[in-house]
């Protein structure tokens, strides 16, 4: 494809062709992580499907829970017309899009395509149920089910002119040799919101959150996820932890320091 300052051979200028986003490794932005933060903070999101009958596609609103390694999951009833496409084919895409005030266009969004199923994996529920508190109500219902989205590929748009393609390796963490976190991550949660909700909240203002009732929903290697209301703040940690001791180690160091960094300066 010729660039919009070659010429043709009629001498005449090319015309420009569409812009193709960056592999999000060559992005001259964090791709990569502005691509996963909106993975575990966006609690909606727009579940794109495709109608079994003729192929048109068909977008509905749906909430969203990440696993461990940052794989989508969702709650959905069979009796949602975009249950019934995915049992058909499971080709989908969700749109996880930030919001906020002005242009919707100028708030980074993030969309992942892929294939949709159904899991009865324990910790996919326990997961969803602390991101959605009150889907607890109907989540045993028969009709109802827990559904993952194994990524594919992410399309990420930043911002004005920030545009970068991932790979289902860079939407996703990497768990090998984190066996034990994984399962010592209920445990940890459970502790940290029975004793710590003091340690929880300066974590929270740490990223410039607003003040509330903090909880832990989740955790992974990167970082945590937090819940207040319907707000969410994701906490990052100072270097990736693969085991139950580096994690208290480094949840104890986070808390001393954002207490002294908290503390009234003294002359």
């Amino acid at each position: 494809m010729a660039d919009a300052g070659e010429k043709t051979g009629d001498n005449t200028p090319a015309r420009r062709g569409p812009a193709v986003p960056l592999p999000a490794a060559e992005a001259p932005f964090d791709a990569i992580g502005l691509a996963r933060h909106l993975l575990r903070t966006i609690r909606s999101g727009a579940l794109a499907t495709l109608d079994p009958e003729d192929g048109t596609p068909f977008v509905s609103l749906v909430t969203i829970a990440t696993d461990v390694d940052g794989t989508p999951l969702m709650l959905l009833s069979r009796l949602s017309a975009h249950t019934r496409n995915l049992l058909a084919d499971p080709r989908a895409s969700l749109l996880f899009s930030a919001g906020g005030k002005g242009d919707p266009l100028a708030h980074p969004r993030l969309t992942v395509t892929g294939r949709v199923a159904q899991t009865a994996e324990p910790r996919a529920r326990a997961r969803f149920i602390a991101r959605h508190p009150k889907a607890k109500l109907y989540a045993d219902f028969p009709d109802f089910g827990f559904f993952a989205l194994e990524p594919k590929a992410g399309h990420l748009n930043g911002g004005f002119a920030k545009a970068a393609v991932l790979t289902a390796g860079e939407l996703r963490l990497d768990l090998t040799g984190a066996e034990g976190l994984v399962a010592g991550e209920a445990g940890a949660v459970e502790h940290m919101n029975a004793d710590h909700a003091d340690a929880l909240a300066l974590y929270a203002a740490g990223t410039g959150a607003e003040p509330g009732p903090w909880r832990l929903t989740g955790l992974d290697t990167e970082g945590m996820d937090l819940l207040t209301g319907d707000r969410t703040a994701r906490v990052l940690f100072p270097a990736p932890i693969r085991e139950m001791g580096g994690l208290r180690k480094i949840l104890v160091t986070m808390a001393a320091e954002a207490r002294a960094g908290a503390a009234p300066k003294t002359e």
